[in-house]
């Protein structure tokens, strides 16, 4: 019997505008009624799931920024697990070498040094996945990110990393060149204290290694008294894969890679289809 159910939001939970669809909406409602715990873990940060969860008028908890962060329902932190500041200042150091556009994930919220960059590039993004989309749409919900204050201007990431009070969740960087992308990796990847993971072709996550989606759910779990083998997780991206190989019963996205799909037990339907929601409705 499934007791928790985990979902990724973008490319799983959210449709291609960045949305909770009514019936993944439903869906979730009527888990939460059965006294089934549904838990949200994404790449996100508090602030920017928070915006898109009151949207939808959902309440749940959520492992944010890859698991570096877990909030209750309530927003009250459960867990932090950061990075160390002069880990971040050497990743940064590397994607700055690469030329590489990145972000900077605190307790603070999200920063960027270009703020038009940080809604140009996620626009690329989903037009480039949804080609079909409606642009403007995209760009409107895109910009949502500044003018809602989800990411905050900063003249050098050296004041962030510089701030005692600060912590440093993750970075995240962006580049549609795959060979300085998959260079940048590889630098990145003999820092043995962080992990390096992607929710997407185009970008790196980097987070503290012990900050991943599987090991906060692992912790989620275990405080609620549910065991791994009563959870299900739904994911479509490899930032997915630490969660999804370790629960009971694993679903990739329809839209999800064929590498994440092979490591699953199930296949749902893709994000604009509902998928979520055929998936919970399954196990209800």
């Amino acid at each position: 019997m499934i007791k928790c159910i985990a979902s990724d939001m973008d490319g799983t939970l959210l449709n291609s505008v960045q949305k909770v669809s009514q019936e993944n909406k439903e869906a979730i409602l009527k888990a939460q009624a059965q006294g089934i715990e549904v838990v949200v873990a994404t790449g996100r940060s508090y602030q920017e799931v928070r915006f898109v969860l009151d949207e939808a008028d959902l309440h749940c908890p959520a492992i944010c920024v890859n698991g570096a962060e877990v909030r209750t329902k309530d927003g009250e932190i459960f867990s932090a697990t950061p990075i160390d500041k002069q880990m971040a200042k050497k990743a940064a150091e590397i994607l700055a070498k690469n030329e590489i556009y990145f972000e900077v994930y605190t307790n603070n919220g999200t920063y960027t040094l270009d703020s038009e960059k940080a809604v140009s590039i996620l626009v690329d993004i989903v037009v480039s996945a949804n080609p079909d989309v409606n642009q403007e749409e995209v760009i409107y919900k895109a910009g949502a990110r500044i003018r809602n204050g989800l990411v905050h201007k900063i003249e050098d990431y050296q004041l962030l990393f510089n701030d005692e009070k600060v912590k440093i969740y993750k970075l995240l960087a962006f580049d549609f060149d795959s060979d300085r992308l998959g260079a940048a990796a590889a630098s990145l990847q003999e820092l043995t204290e962080l992990a390096v993971s992607s929710s997407g072709h185009e970008n790196l996550e980097i987070t503290n290694k012990n900050a991943q989606k599987g090991i906060a759910l692992q912790a989620f779990v275990k405080e609620k008294g549910i065991e791994l083998a009563e959870t299900m997780a739904m994911g479509d991206s490899f930032n997915d894969v630490s969660m999804l190989e370790r629960v009971g019963r694993a679903v990739a996205m329809g839209n999800a890679a064929y590498e994440i799909k092979s490591r699953c037990d199930v296949i749902t339907a893709t994000n604009d289809e509902h998928g979520v929601a055929k998936a919970i409705l399954e196990v209800l």
